[in-house]
Parts: structure tokens; C-alpha cells; sequence
């Protein structure tokens, strides 16, 4: 499950979990981590609020170590792992579907406005880095594939949905 900043993945994965299935928070449960880009060292997590340019030096990574290993405990099963990163293309062959959650500017800017469990997107640099990677999204994850899901709906409508999309994959 990916998607932009705010589109609503984390919400989606505690409601998985409250329904009793398998699924991990990519950005919480230790799969993502922010690196330096010209290094690939992991860094802590970045100032708040962060300074200018400072997503310019610094990325939002996942960990293919991690994700291959919850891959292997769960083969046969079904698992969800919620989150999204910016080499996301070096796991993406471990999955056998990849759903987007898309949502609109307008949704977009009021959830990461209002927000209590994640600061991302407050500061102006962050907000301008999440509206230009959800503009782009849909289209970007159409190409590849993906099962693109309205992420505007309640959220109990999404997980329907999403698990919808699981049914029909087979999976």
C-alpha cells in the first residue's frame, strides 16, 4: 500500500489490523529510515521544523533487508505493508500488488494541516514537496501497475476496497 504524505496508509493499516490481518506501517514499525542522499547513511530523524534545503540532502528510505524478511515469513499469506519511500523501486519486484491511495490537493493540504501523529508536511518545504509528488501520483503508479484506490472515501470503504482489489488479484 503507497501512496503520498497524508493520503491516509497509516490509517488504513491500524484499520487492517483492527480487523485481525496481517499489516505493518512501513514508517512506524522500522522499515523506512531517512538517509543521506550522497552517503546512503541513515541520519536521525530530521529538525523540526527542518531547514531549507534539507530535502534536497536527505531522503525518506525502505529497507529491502527488512522487507524481504517480513516477505519470506508471510509467503502464503496474505500481509500488507503500508508506507511509501523514494527508492520504493528497489522492493517493488517483492510484492505481488501494489495499491496507491490517491486523494486531492485540497484533501491533502487540510489532513497534513491537521494532523497529530506525524509532523510531515507542516513546514512549507514539506507541504511543497508532498502537493508536487501528489500531483504526480496517479499517473506515476497507473504506469507501473498499480490498483489506484480513491483514498478520499471513509476509511472503512477503503479497506473494503482494498481488500477487494487483494480478492481479485487471487491473492
Amino acid at each position: 500500500m503507497t501512496g503520498n504524505s497524508g493520503v491516509g496508509k497509516s490509517t488504513l493499516c491500524d484499520l487492517l489490523k483492527s480487523r485481525g490481518l496481517a499489516a505493518s506501517d512501513a514508517d512506524w514499525d522500522g522499515f523506512s529510515h531517512w538517509a543521506d542522499r550522497a552517503s546512503g547513511h541513515p541520519v536521525a530523524d530530521p529538525p523540526d521544523p527542518v531547514p531549507g534545503g534539507w530535502l534536497d540532502r536527505f531522503g525518506w528510505r525502505i529497507s529491502r533487508e527488512r522487507v524481504e524478511v517480513l516477505a519470506a515469513r508471510m509467503r502464503g499469506d496474505t500481509a500488507f505493508l503500508c508506507g511509501s519511500a523514494e527508492n520504493e523501486d528497489e522492493v517493488r519486484d517483492l510484492f505481488d500488488l501494489v495499491v496507491c491511495l490517491v486523494i486531492d490537493e485540497r484533501t491533502l493540504r487540510h489532513r497534513l494541516r491537521t494532523r497529530t501523529n506525524n509532523s510531515f508536511g507542516q513546514h512549507p518545504e514539506e507541504l511543497a514537496a508532498a502537493l508536487d509528488h501528489n500531483s504526480r501520483a496517479e499517473s506515476v503508479y497507473r504506469s507501473l501497475g498499480a490498483t489506484i484506490i480513491d483514498g478520499t472515501r471513509p476509511p472503512a470503504e477503503v479497506a473494503d476496497a482494498v481488500l477487494a482489489a487483494v480478492a481479485a488479484a487471487g491473492l
